[in-house]
């Protein structure tokens, strides 16, 4: 992997696997032409939706639900702001930001 930086980083366990999700959520994300937003509704789930954070929540569409340890890792293995990861060879460029939908924190990555 390479992160924002430049600098080349070797992954493996956690890490990996919470590239590895994001990545899967990222396409998901460019696919609808709309931004990855990350909620956590409980302690121990955080809830993917895909859509426009700035719109109304009723819009946004559910699109999984992952453990909050591997939400943290993907929080942990991006920044605030610009960010570009290579994951498993694919180029990934995202602004990650916050807000608040309804009251609920968020974590908004979009693309850029």
């Amino acid at each position: 992997m390479t992160n924002a930086s430049g600098a080349t980083t070797n992954l493996q366990g956690p890490r990996l696997e919470a590239l590895q999700v994001l990545a899967e959520y990222l396409e998901l994300s460019l696919d609808a032409g709309a931004s990855l937003i990350v909620m956590r509704h409980s302690s121990d789930t955080a809830t993917l939706y895909v859509g426009d954070a700035a719109g109304p929540r009723e819009e946004l569409k559910q699109r999984g639900t992952i453990a909050a340890s591997l939400a943290n890792e993907i929080l942990n293995v991006t920044e605030a702001g610009n960010n570009l990861i290579d994951i498993e060879g694919k180029t990934y460029r995202f602004f990650r930001s916050f807000t608040h939908i309804e009251g609920v924190a968020a974590v908004v990555f979009s693309s850029t």
